[in-house]
């Protein structure tokens, strides 16, 4: 068998196709937490933003803290410690007593809007710099005895975005740096996982069909089991065909063969024999010998027709008018053998799903098969009924000899028997050859799967 080429052109590779996939799936998901990581930084941000003005402003009003003991509000020196980091904010701190300006650190008394409610709030001080916005707590002390005091807390929202930023940066790094590292060990991993694939495929080119020879059902994947499977059932039924072909090109062999080597022996001693009677009879051999060949070719034929329409839809075919027709057509040719024909059918009609044209070639066939090889006398019956389970059948059956003739042995199994054979895999329908009664010793019965009504039998 001829190895087939592999196709030109480059070809994808499957551990690749494999391994782009993962890799988009894995960008998607950390391109994901990222966007998840920057929110959860920006409220976690937020909410420890808010309590380090809760804290600041407790604090601030505690008894003893000394806000109001001056008569200028108090300011911080300028400059930071040099200890501070971009997790020490800067804040903004105004205080009151009394509705007095007690503590300004950075001279934020005047921008601050009048009145200040109380708790968490976003301000905006400058309006001429709408993008510069502050986060402030404003708070009041307990009521009790003394002066009232009042603190506010601000932050700059723009260190509350940067702390977010650091924080989903701090969990996305991680998983950026590891990306690589992720994308090669699963391309090794892909590479090892694709491998039996590929020795499955060495063993499936290894394949000697010729032989019959299957793949080993063992494997070590259900995956790979499953696929075994379905090749080794193909495996099978390419086995069955080739035998069926091998039988068919036999059959068509041995039954030209006889005709032909017929015909050039008579040839032969019409071309030698003086004697006309004898030259007219070996002439008249070889004319027969022509026909039965032209015979056999318009079996072929047939064949390949019927091969040609095994993918039209299925009709309903009734089996009664297929054989009154089939017996009609046949009658003259058993008329000038000396042969009979009979016909057993119920009086309703037996349908069954398949093709006229195919069911026709089946019928003709068998009869033909058992006018042909039958001698002088022989009743040939058609019977359509039902088996006891209810399946539709057809059978063809003959006695073989009537009135002292000497029944056949043979019940022939030429290329008409192949063509019905291929016609009943073909529509799903089996055949088979029974010995039959002593009155009907060959018989070709065609049994339908499928359970059907029971029509009234005509007796």
């Amino acid at each position: 068998m001829s190895a087939l080429t592999p196709p030109a052109g480059p070809q994808r590779l499957l551990r690749r196709y494999l391994w782009t996939w993962t890799l988009l799936t894995l960008a998607s998901i950390w391109l994901t937490l990222a966007g998840v990581a920057y929110y959860t930084g920006l409220h976690e941000a937020d909410e420890i933003t808010d309590g380090k003005l809760v804290s600041t402003a407790e604090l601030l009003l505690r008894p003893g803290m000394g806000l109001g003991a001056h008569d200028q509000p108090l300011s911080l020196p300028a400059g930071r410690s040099p200890h501070a980091t971009g997790y020490a904010p800067e804040l903004r701190i105004v205080a009151w007593q009394d509705d007095r300006v007690v503590w300004d650190s950075h001279g934020m008394a005047a921008l601050l809007p009048d009145p200040l409610a109380p708790g968490h709030q976003t301000l905006t001080p400058d309006p001429t710099r709408p993008a510069h916005t502050w986060r402030a707590f404003v708070a009041d002390a307990a009521p009790a005895s003394g002066p009232a005091r009042r603190v506010a807390v601000l932050i700059e929202m723009g260190w509350r975005q940067t702390l977010g930023r650091d924080i989903a940066e701090h969990i996305i790094r991680p998983a950026l740096v590891l990306l690589p590292l992720v994308a090669l060990l699963l391309a090794w991993s892909i590479r090892r996982g694709v491998r039996p694939v590929e020795r499955l495929s060495e063993k499936i080119l290894a394949l000697d069909l010729d032989t019959g020879q299957t793949l080993p059902p063992k494997q070590p994947f259900k995956e790979l089991s499953s696929t075994v499977h379905a090749i080794n059932t193909l495996v099978q039924r390419l086995q069955a065909q080739l035998q069926r072909e091998r039988r068919f090109t036999s059959d068509v062999a041995h039954e030209l063969r006889t005709p032909l080597t017929a015909m050039l022996l008579q040839s032969r001693l019409a071309r030698a024999c003086d004697n006309p009677a004898e030259r007219s009879q070996a002439l008249a051999a070889v004319e027969q010998g022509a026909l039965r060949a032209g015979h056999i070719l318009g079996q072929l034929l047939d064949l390949a027709r019927a091969q040609s329409l095994d993918n039209l839809a299925l009709e309903p075919v009734d089996l009664c008018a297929l054989a009154q027709q089939e017996l009609a057509s046949h009658a003259p040719i058993a008329y000038e053998r000396g042969q009979e024909l009979a016909l057993q059918a119920p009086t309703d009609p037996v349908c069954v799903p398949g093709h006229r044209t195919i069911l026709e070639l089946a019928l003709r066939n068998l009869i033909d098969n058992a006018l042909r090889h039958t001698p002088t006398g022989t009743l040939v019956e058609v019977c359509i009924g039902h088996t006891p389970a209810g399946h539709a059948m057809l059978s063809v059956s003959d006695n073989g000899a009537r009135e002292g003739a000497q029944p056949s042995d043979n019940p022939g199994m030429g290329v008409g028997l192949t063509l019905v054979q291929r016609i009943a895999d073909a529509q799903g329908v089996a055949l088979e050859h029974t010995t039959g009664s002593p009155s009907t010793p060959h018989r070709w019965t065609l049994t339908w799967p499928h359970p059907t009504a029971r029509p009234t039998l005509n007796r």
